[in-house]
């Protein structure tokens, strides 16, 4: 199957942004719907036989890019209202041939994970994206599904644009990751959901598990052991999955960037309403706190098996951290803005053990030390981290523009640094925030910020 230019792989025009220091930031904001629990939802509703109703899911361009891909393999997907989806699934082993490419535009949860559910079906799928996207290595997950009988060509360096030709029936496999990855986990996960017998995958370090949680929710065979070795799951093949009603909770990933932007803007109080608490996901708080940030957790409740409260986050004095390198999968989306906590904070910071961000959608270890360096921070590189100088609480010096890389994190860290600037703080880029949190600028204009 030859492999069609894909729509994403010259990004859209470029939206320069421009912000600034405008005082207290106050209020409340609802963060979109978790983006790990959205794509998953999407795909285990399009493997369940009968119809899923999901609430609250994130409708960023790398959620949508699930949605129209499964589509393609024919299930039903419909759109409700604001965050309100119905999904009608094709069941286990149902999947249908996509008759075009399947375009991630820049989403790489996206890509791996379908990647698994395609390597167990007896069909043949092509995944184009972006220019970030696409030069991003699949060589982790290759493997694995490799191991399993799928064949696939990837382009040159393993990555896009690259074909799944999936097998059926499928090799279960015993799998030790090497590296921490969830997305490397939950793609052998859903090709095992086809794959007659057990597939197994040993984590010697946890990630996130809103994979294992949905998989026994949505009715899966699956156990979950801690073992000397690291945890130990089990997923017993040839699943049939139930229908499933879901509330997807907001992103802590979103959140973060409102709570470092309460924590480092003088006189700020904000309440963030119903964030998702998963101990796999919610390390930059942990963070934050052993930093002295002042967040309190407000109505903790527990919704379709997920832990959510609401979060109220107030200005703090922060001193400098050293996060243990154990951590660092719980949090590792969120490493751009502790990088500007960090800069704000008294001492020194010495930020480690996160070669894994140099492959995200950029190289966010390099970017970011780029981008602090030209507002004014003093940091040193490392191979796997950063050095970061604190400032102490002194505003940023501003300036700019900042290069994004087309990466939305990059982005959305450093809007929020300029909300504690002395200058604006100026942003090549702002485009890309789409992907994951579309209604950023717009939530901090309600809070008070200038942008």
């Amino acid at each position: 199957m030859s492999a069609p230019s894909s729509p994403h792989s010259s990004h859209a025009a470029a939206q320069p942004l421009s912000i600034r220091a405008s005082g207290p930031l106050r209020g409340e904001v609802a963060v979109p719907g978790d983006k790990s629990i959205s794509h998953r939802s999407l795909m285990l509703s399009a493997l369940a036989v009968g119809t899923s109703q999901i609430s609250g899911l994130l409708e960023g361009e790398d959620v949508i890019a699930t949605a129209a891909a499964v589509r393609a393999m024919g299930a039903q997907a419909e759109r409700l209202g604001p965050g309100e989806w119905r999904v009608s699934g094709v069941g286990v082993g149902g999947l249908l041939q996509p008759t075009q490419a399947l375009d991630m535009g820049n989403s790489g949860t996206s890509t791996r994970l379908l990647m698994g559910l395609v390597a167990s079906h007896p069909i043949t799928a092509t995944f184009v994206g972006d220019a970030s996207l696409s030069g991003r290595p699949m060589g982790r997950v290759i493997a694995p599904l490799s191991d399993m009988g799928a064949d696939i060509t990837p382009a040159p360096g393993g990555r896009l644009p690259l074909t799944v030709r999936g097998l059926y029936p499928a090799v279960p496999i015993r799998y030790t990751l090497p590296v921490a990855s969830a997305q490397v986990k939950s793609a052998i996960l859903l090709a095992g959901l086809n794959t007659p017998g057990t597939t197994t995958v040993i984590e010697p370090v946890p990630t996130r598990d809103h994979s294992e949680r949905m998989l026994a929710g949505f009715g899966a065979q699956l156990t979950v052991e801690p073992t000397p070795e690291g945890r130990v799951i089990m997923l017993t093949g040839e699943a049939e999955l139930k229908p499933q009603t879901i509330v997807v909770p907001g992103d802590p990933s979103s959140a973060a960037f409102f709570a470092v932007a309460a924590t480092i803007v003088p006189g700020s109080d904000i309440t963030i309403l119903n964030v998702g608490l998963n101990p796999t996901r919610s390390g930059l708080f942990a963070a934050l706190r052993a930093m002295g940030a002042d967040i309190e957790e407000v109505s903790p409740r527990t919704v379709g098996g997920e832990p959510v409260a609401d979060l109220r986050v107030r200005h703090a004095r922060l001193t400098a951290c050293d996060p243990d390198p154990a951590a660092a999968p719980s949090m590792i989306d969120e490493f751009p803005v502790l990088f500007v906590a960090a800069a704000l904070a008294k001492g020194t910071s010495r930020i480690a053990g996160i070669e894994e961000m140099r492959v995200k959608e950029s190289d966010r270890i390099a970017t970011m030390a780029a981008g602090l360096t030209a507002i004014g921070v003093s940091v040193e590189e490392l191979p796997d981290g950063l050095v970061v100088h604190g400032r102490d609480g002194e505003p940023f010096a501003g300036g700019g523009p900042i290069a994004t890389r087309l990466d939305h994190r990059i982005a959305m860290s450093f809007a929020v640094a300029g909300l504690h600037a002395s200058a604006p703080v100026e942003i090549d880029d702002a485009a890309p925030i789409a992907t994951s949190f579309p209604n950023f600028l717009p939530l901090l204009r309600t809070v008070g910020a200038a942008c």
